[in-house]
C-alpha cells in the first residue's frame, strides 16, 4: 500500500488524480496539466514534494564526509547556501542527484529523490567518514511554492525577509503561518519559489494558510504532471529517466557540478578524470521535432536507419507549443542543429538538436 503524505487530505479535497509514485500517493494533476503548468509560469502553484528524503550529515567530520560523497565543492558554500550536486558510485555513475544545504561547517542537509531514499541512505551510511548520517525523512513534510507570485504569497505568512534569501540559499528555520519550517529558495521549475520543510503534524495548517492568502493571486494546487513538463522545458534532469546508474555527469551535460579541483578524492573521480581525458562517446542533448510527432521516454533515436540512442524524456511543451525531448546520442550528433530521427509508433520522425533550456525563464 502506498504511503500518504501529510497533505493527503488536501489532495482528495482538491480533486487530485492520485497515483502511486515512488511508493507514495501523489496527484498527477488536479484541474489539468496544461492549466497547472500555465499557473506556475504566470502566477503560482503548490507542489506536495513530501516524498523527497532529508538526510542530515553532522559533526566535526561533516565537511569531510559531504565533500567525499558529493561531486560539488561544499567547502566553497557559505552558511545558508545550497548547491546542486551528484552523488556517485565508484564507477562514476549516479547514486542520485541531490541538493545540499549548508547550515554550518558541521551541519549539512542532503535532499534526495523519493524513489531513492532507501538505497541512498544505505550508501551514505556505508561511507560516513566519521560523521553522523541521519535519515530524518519521516520528520518532514515539504511544499514547493513555485511561480512569479510565490514570494509575495509566502511573505504574507512570515516575518522572515524573503528578499534576503538569494537563489539557491536558505534561511534555516523560521515561522511560516505559525509553523516552524526550513525555508529554502531552490526549485525545479525554472520559476522563483520556496521550499517549506515542515513537521508533518502541522502540514495541513501550512497548506490552508497558503491558499487562504494565495488563492486570490492565482495560487493553485499542482501535480506531478506539470512538475515534469516544467522541469523538461528547463532541461532539468530527472533521475531514472535522464540520469541513472548507467550514465556519468559528464555524459549528462552536468560537468559544472563536478569540481575536480576541490582537492578531495570523491567517489567516481578517477573514472571521470579518465573520461574527460579520453573524450565522451555519448552526450545528453535537447532536441525539437522537425516533423509531426511527440517524443516519449524510451523511444529509439535513429540515424540512417540505425538506432544510435534513446529518448529519456519528451513532451509537448505547454509554454512553447512544440514537441521537445532529451536523449543520449553519439558525440558526433551532439552539436546544436544536428539532425536525426525519433522512432514514433514504428515510423522515423525528423528531429534536430536544440539550444537548451528550451524555455527562457523570466526569473
Amino acid at each position: 500500500m502506498a504511503r500518504r503524505t501529510p497533505f493527503y487530505d488536501a489532495h482528495v479535497q482538491a480533486g487530485g488524480k492520485l497515483v502511486d509514485f515512488a511508493g507514495w500517493d501523489l496527484s498527477v494533476q488536479f484541474t489539468g496539466i496544461i492549466e497547472e503548468h500555465t499557473a506556475v509560469r504566470t502566477a503560482a502553484g503548490v507542489f506536495d514534494v513530501s516524498h523527497m528524503g532529508e538526510v542530515f550529515i553532522t559533526g566535526p567530520k561533516a565537511m569531510e564526509c559531504t565533500q567525499k560523497l558529493l561531486t560539488n565543492d561544499v567547502a566553497k558554500l557559505i552558511d545558508g547556501q545550497a548547491a546542486y550536486s551528484g552523488m556517485l558510485y565508484d564507477n562514476g555513475t549516479f547514486v542520485d542527484d541531490v541538493i545540499v544545504y549548508r547550515f554550518n561547517p558541521e551541519k549539512f542537509l542532503v535532499v534526495i529523490n523519493g524513489a531513492n531514499v532507501a538505497k541512498d541512505v544505505a550508501w551514505m551510511k556505508e561511507h560516513t567518514y566519521g560523521a553522523s548520517v541521519e535519515d530524518k525523512s519521516d520528520e518532514y513534510g515539504q511544499l514547493a511554492v513555485q511561480g512569479p507570485k510565490a514570494a509575495g504569497i509566502v511573505q504574507q505568512l512570515t516575518k522572515v525577509d524573503l528578499s534576503k534569501i538569494k537563489w539557491y540559499h536558505h534561511a534555516g528555520e523560521g515561522d511560516v503561518a505559525g509553523v516552524r519550517c526550513i525555508i529554502a529558495r531552490t526549485g525545479y521549475t525554472g520559476e522563483d519559489g520556496f521550499e517549506l520543510y515542515c513537521p508533518p503534524k502541522d502540514g495541513m495548517k501550512l497548506w490552508d494558510a497558503l491558499f487562504d492568502k494565495g488563492r486570490s493571486a492565482g495560487l493553485v494546487p499542482t501535480g506531478l504532471g506539470c512538475r515534469d513538463s516544467l522541469r523538461l522545458e528547463m532541461k532539468y534532469a530527472l533521475y531514472g529517466n535522464d540520469i541513472d546508474d548507467q550514465h556519468t555527469p559528464l555524459e549528462a551535460g552536468l560537468g559544472w557540478i563536478v569540481k575536480m579541483d576541490k582537492g578531495v578524492e570523491f567517489h567516481g573521480r578517477p573514472v571521470l578524470e579518465k573520461q574527460k581525458k579520453e573524450g565522451l562517446t555519448r552526450k545528453l542533448v535537447g532536441f525539437t521535432m522537425t516533423d509531426k510527432g511527440i517524443p516519449r521516454h524510451g523511444y529509439p533515436i535513429l540515424k540512417d536507419g540505425k538506432q544510435v540512442g534513446v529518448v529519456t524524456s519528451g513532451t509537448m511543451s505547454p509554454s512553447l507549443k512544440i514537441p521537445i525531448g532529451v536523449g543520449y546520442v553519439p558525440t558526433a550528433l551532439a552539436p546544436e542543429g544536428s539532425s536525426f530521427e525519433v522512432e514514433i509508433r514504428g515510423k522515423p520522425v525528423g528531429a534536430k538538436v536544440a539550444k537548451t533550456p528550451f524555455y527562457q525563464s523570466k526569473k
